[in-house]
């Protein structure tokens, strides 16, 4: 989404969320998140898990050096270890060479996603080694650019929101999507603002 439709939609909920509405005037409205479509992104989501973005973007820069073209069959062609060298876990490795085994015999077709449902995005998405619904969701979200994902699972999300509402008990992803279905179809929106509001509230 870019800025325009970020304000439209986010003003939209406004209007049914007085809460939202109060924490606008507060943190004011996010700025566009966008990611590429395809494999790369893909990839620097398997480096990026469980690290600091710091370490991600160090890692990446050295998978840069080993695939300039970023494509997935030149994964396939990589000496055995070139992924763990580069900084890679075992196990990221693997997923790493599962995905691209995956595009490479055309059990996954990511030029496919964008003529897909959410849903089948999802499920696609999570048929791989390494990829769980938040990663799919993130996909959605900054790749492919829809409108109405709620990534529940993510942490910061849903202490956003606790605090937003004035809710006393930590939610757990079931009961932050209850929270937040009043939001659809915006919701994409409101999970950018969610973010937003937990880097720049006031405590």
């Amino acid at each position: 989404m870019d800025q325009a439709k970020i304000k439209r939609h986010l003003n939209a909920l406004a209007k049914l969320d007085p809460d939202l509405q109060r924490g606008l005037k507060i943190v004011h409205y996010p700025a566009p998140r966008i990611r590429v479509q395809g494999f790369e992104t893909f990839l620097a989501t398997i480096v990026s898990q469980q690290i600091s973005t710091e370490a991600a973007a160090a890692i990446m820069r050295r998978v840069h050096a080993l695939l300039p073209t970023m494509e997935a069959q030149d994964v396939l062609r990589l000496p055995s270890g070139a992924l763990r060298a580069a900084g890679l876990s075992t196990r990221k490795a693997e997923y790493v060479e599962a995905l691209a085994r995956a595009i490479d015999n055309n059990k996954f077709e990511i030029s496919r996603l964008a003529e897909m449902d959410d849903k089948a995005v999802i499920e696609a998405i999570t048929s791989l080694r390494g990829f769980g619904v938040w990663s799919a969701e993130i996909y959605l979200m900054f790749s492919l650019q829809r409108s109405d994902i709620f990534p529940a699972g993510d942490l910061a999300i849903r202490i956003a929101l606790q605090k937003l509402k004035g809710i006393e008990s930590k939610l757990d992803e079931k009961q932050a999507r209850k929270v937040v279905e009043s939001w659809s179809p915006y919701r994409s929106a409101g999970s950018l603002f969610l973010w937003h509001y937990y880097r720049g509230a006031p405590t």
